[in-house]
């Protein structure tokens, strides 16, 4: 059945946004070469687009052309202004955007244990407003957080997760109270953190992968044919819990000590860098990340550097065999701050232990974004959803739309 005029219509705006949104500025005869519309139809959605404050004028094709078909046009960025959350368990950080994507101010706060579930609420919204006006921006459509622990698939609330800050769960609350024009939305940092690797990342050309998320936390994300897994109660990639040989013990339903998490979590990492004699004090989670990268930079073969290294991966692929057998992924990347720190030094001594204990092909990658990944992602998804309420729902790719 032919779609209506009005379908057909929302059909070519939305493919003509996207198209603006991917490419860039473009002229009315780029437009009608890239979506194989008229030119009469990509007249008039240049000028519905306009009048709707999506689209403008921002400038010509070149010094040589003049006239109505060397203008540029492309998305009003300032239509709307997105902020993208990191909350950990020691602090927040924040970044606010434009519509497409654009980073117009970012910054972070430090929030201990000590600062009660009050005041570190009040001082986690205190640092969006602020960054909200660094940035220049009235007010926001959208807010992604990225957070550690289980979001319900039902309601999309953090849940109550036990070792994990009280403040967490209050925070979204309290953003949506002082924010009450923004859609507020959480996710678990993991996830964010894979879909960030796919679309910006080391996973760029994979629509099947897992994200082994190594830093104070231990997680995996799993994204399979294009689609991020969650489970039934939103615990896909709880691998810290994973029973593991080489632990003192198992993991409770409360605790993931004894599990992967007690092999690979940034303590662990910094305590086998200790052992190795590759820093003196094994307390702070920055310790971890810095010493995977000092011994891949210097990691000679005979090296302490090349040891630790060799003995992090031995705890490594415990985890990623197990993933593996159960789901084979064809990619595992190494994410998160130690992930990233370790590169192709850490990536590689992975890849050659898996391959003698697992009959699947399997490649193995360093994280492309580390730690940044979880901001990053909660600023992709807050544009995607700003943009699907902007733009309209999203439609199929169509190479011949109507017209």
């Amino acid at each position: 059945m032919a779609a209506s005029p009005s379908t057909a219509r929302a059909i070519n705006d939305r493919l003509a946004l996207r198209l603006l949104q991917r490419e860039g500025p473009l002229t009315a005869g780029r437009l009608k070469q890239l979506t194989g519309l008229s030119r009469p139809t990509v007249a008039d959605l240049v000028e519905r687009l306009t009048a709707a404050g999506l689209v403008a004028v921002v400038g010509e094709a070149g010094e040589q052309r003049r006239g109505p078909n060397a203008k540029l046009y492309g998305i009003v960025a300032g239509r709307a202004h997105l902020a993208a959350l990191d909350v950990r368990t020691e602090g927040v950080a924040v970044v606010v955007s434009d519509l497409v994507g654009e980073v117009l101010a970012e910054s972070s706060v430090p929030i201990t244990g000590e600062a009660g579930t009050g005041p570190a609420v009040e001082r986690a919204v205190a640092l969006v407003e602020r960054t909200v006006k660094e940035a220049g921006a009235d007010r926001l459509h959208t807010v992604g957080i990225g957070a550690p622990g289980l979001i319900d698939p039902a309601s999309g609330a953090l849940r109550d997760s036990t070792g994990l800050p009280e403040w967490h769960r209050h925070l979204v609350d309290a953003l949506q109270e002082r924010l009450p024009e923004a859609r507020v939305s959480v996710e678990n940092e993991t996830n964010l953190a894979a879909l960030a690797e796919q679309r910006d990342g080391a996973a760029g050309d994979r629509d099947t992968f897992v994200l082994l998320w190594l830093g104070h936390g231990t997680g995996a994300a799993v994204i399979l044919d294009g689609a991020l897994r969650r489970g039934a109660s939103g615990g896909t990639g709880e691998i810290g819990f994973l029973p593991v040989p080489g632990t003192d013990g198992l993991p409770s339903a409360t605790d993931c000590a004894g599990g992967f998490h007690s092999l690979v979590g940034a303590a662990a990492v910094a305590e086998l860098a200790a052992e190795h004699g590759l820093v003196t004090a094994a307390a702070a989670d920055p310790a971890a990340a810095e010493a995977v990268r000092a011994a891949a930079r210097e990691a000679g073969p005979a090296s302490a550097g090349a040891r630790f290294l060799d003995a992090l991966a031995d705890r490594i692929v415990v985890g990623v065999a197990s993933v593996v057998a159960l789901l084979d992924p064809g990619c595992v990347v190494l994410g998160g701050e130690v992930g990233q720190a370790g590169g192709e030094a850490l990536a590689s001594r992975v890849r050659d232990r898996l391959a003698v204990v697992s009959p699947l092909p399997t490649e193995v990658r360093a994280s492309a974004l580390g730690g940044g990944a979880v901001l990053r992602g909660a600023l992709l998804t807050a544009r995607d959803r700003a943009q699907d309420e902007l733009f309209g729902s999203p439609v199929p790719w169509c190479s011949d739309p109507a017209g």
